[in-house]
């Protein structure tokens, strides 16, 4: 079995992962990351459809790690990324990129974020490679 094809089927264990360490997913740097990773896996393809707007509007509201933070913010920072993929993908990427390398200071947050992207492009039960892509982008940029 691939390894892709081993993430998407564990989505369901890494939110149980995530609820574990709700307590240590406060700080900014991962709610900033979290909100860039959505963006870039809700824009992999490079256009961004009303389901995958979505499918992060959901999280948002029902995923009890992200609800650490104001709902509203995480909305406005999610919209503001999107605005940079969809405005100029390729330069719109590396800032976004930035954004999710914050944090890479904390192992515990970083990996959250990874399995935040997991969750989110598994989430329409396709795990595609655009969005395979990004996430392995993303991968490399919190080491």
């Amino acid at each position: 079995m691939a390894l892709w094809d081993r993430l998407k089927e564990s989505a369901s264990s890494m939110q149980t992962q995530l609820m574990a360490k709700k307590n240590d997913l406060k700080s900014g740097a991962f709610r900033d990351a979290s909100m860039a990773m959505c963006a870039l896996v809700a824009a992999a393809d490079g256009t961004v459809d009303p389901v995958e707007r979505q499918r992060v509007a959901q999280l948002i509201a029902t995923n009890e790690v992200l609800q650490n933070f104001p709902a509203d913010d995480l909305r406005r920072r999610f919209e503001d990324n999107l605005n940079k993929l969809t405005s100029d993908f390729a330069f719109g990427k590396v800032s976004v990129i930035q954004e999710i390398a914050k944090a890479k200071k904390k192992p515990a947050e970083a990996r959250a974020v990874i399995q935040i992207g997991i969750v989110i492009g598994g989430a329409d039960g396709d795990f595609d490679k655009d969005e395979q892509a990004v996430v392995r982008e993303a991968c490399y940029a919190l080491d």
